[in-house]
């Protein structure tokens, strides 16, 4: 590298950090926050459990509520456990295409969503995960109203991360963060197996 190019990459370091300084500078309002993660491509659950990790690191403590996937293995799951910092509700009659049974998956709905109410009220827990409540939103086994009135209780520090596919667009609008996953290849539409410990 030359003097001149060392030279404009220096400068260039300098006023982007000038600008990311004063970015955080103007960043000043503490307060819980809601994310968003939907789209039809892979890693909305994975990218919500990160952030569950993120959290317990800093010695915070979290809920999860699991819509829709029941029995089903789930790794961060039975890590997430093992610290006693996470505490998980799941729907008890899994994928609702399973069931095939309308009044026993909106039974199952409003039990789990029950302890979804007490964890959004519970001002202990720094983060809750609402995950794959997108689906019951949709298909009418909890009303959308319902889950926007807790949200709008829940304590000022406590942030909420909602996962799945077709989010409510009023979710949407009342979300701080909104990430859209889209997919562009994934290996089981070319016929690979899904897999223990990489897909879930």
């Amino acid at each position: 590298m030359t003097n001149d190019e060392h030279a404009r990459h220096k400068a260039r370091m300098i006023k982007k950090k000038q600008h990311i300084d004063q970015r955080i500078a103007d960043a000043n309002e503490s307060r819980g926050i809601i994310i968003v993660l939907t789209g039809n491509g892979k890693g909305k659950t994975t990218a919500a459990f990160g952030n569950v990790v993120r959290c317990v690191g800093h010695g915070y403590q979290a809920g999860v509520i699991q819509f829709i996937k029941g029995d089903w293995p789930c790794g961060e799951r039975q890590l997430l456990q093992q610290t006693g910092q996470v505490a998980f509700h799941v729907m008890k009659t899994g994928f609702t295409w399973d069931t095939q049974d309308k009044a026993i998956d909106i039974a199952a709905t409003q039990e789990v969503w029950k302890a979804g109410k007490s964890m959004l009220s519970n001002a202990n827990l720094r983060l809750v995960v609402l995950d794959e409540i997108t689906y019951v939103l949709r298909y009418g086994y909890l009303s959308t109203e319902e889950v926007i009135n807790a949200l709008q209780q829940r304590p000022s520090m406590q942030s909420v991360i909602i996962t799945g596919r077709g989010c409510p667009q009023v979710l949407i609008d009342m979300a701080d963060t909104v990430s859209d996953i889209q997919p562009i290849k994934h290996a089981f539409d070319a016929g690979i197996k899904a897999q223990e410990g990489i897909d879930w």
